[in-house]
């Protein structure tokens, strides 16, 4: 049984891929920062609950601790956590603006991902998928015939380009892990005012696709649903 702990979980894409995987047989544990809604969304979906703030490193090592207790291994990490950020002006943009969403989007993916090693290499084919983004990509934010060559979101784009460089120096660090990043596309959900032309279950292909593959295939890349994104 294939055991997959996902962050930001309690909506969106995160619940879509825990419901797509309990699907395909993995015994997923759904974490969420915010209890009610997490619990919720577990019972709603057949996962197990844990908490987890991944701006908050104690959090993160209980989260850690909660899970090396029960199931005692991780086969495969989905860093879906995210915020997209103050919508404001980028006359009024602030360092504290940027701060906020890379302490989520950047280093909530290192904690966790620290806090989760030890779990990971008990597994015999342990895997890790970061949600990024095409927003994140100099290729798609400057191709015309993209949707997000028009959008002005300087702390998230930020946020996610780094997200992709993270993931290719954690892929050249980590050989023992298979590490990659997943684009969802522009994707109807609650972060975009359900603007995005995607249904959730697209949004969350590249993403399964990830976590689902099995050995062989490589590390540090970057696809989105059609294969992998240039950036």
């Amino acid at each position: 049984m294939t055991i997959t702990f996902i962050t930001g979980a309690n909506k969106g894409l995160g619940y879509e891929t825990a419901r797509r995987l309990i699907d395909r047989g993995h015994t997923v544990i759904l974490g969420a920062r915010d209890a009610e809604r997490g619990r919720t969304a577990a019972t709603a979906v057949g996962a197990r609950f844990v908490q987890i703030d991944v701006t908050d490193a104690e959090s993160v090592a209980s989260a850690a601790a909660n899970v090396e207790r029960r199931e005692g291994v991780v086969d495969v990490l989905i860093n879906n956590a995210g915020i997209p950020g103050p919508h404001s002006a980028i006359e009024e943009l602030t360092a504290e603006d940027v701060q906020s969403v890379l302490d989520v989007n950047v280093l909530g993916i290192v904690r966790t991902t620290t806090a989760f090693l030890p779990l990971l290499r008990r597994s015999t084919d342990p895997v890790i998928v970061n949600v990024s983004s095409g927003m994140g990509s100099f290729a798609v934010t400057h191709d015309p015939s993209r949707v997000e060559s028009s959008v002005i979101a300087p702390a998230y784009t930020a946020s996610k380009s780094a997200v992709t460089m993270l993931t290719t120096q954690y892929a050249k660090g980590l050989s023992d892990i298979r590490i990659n990043a997943a684009d969802p596309g522009y994707t109807a959900t609650e972060f975009n005012g359900n603007s995005g032309p995607q249904t959730v279950t697209e949004g969350t292909d590249a993403i399964v696709q990830l976590a689902t593959e099995g050995p062989g295939y490589g590390s540090g890349r970057f696809i989105d649903r059609h294969g992998t994104v240039s950036w």
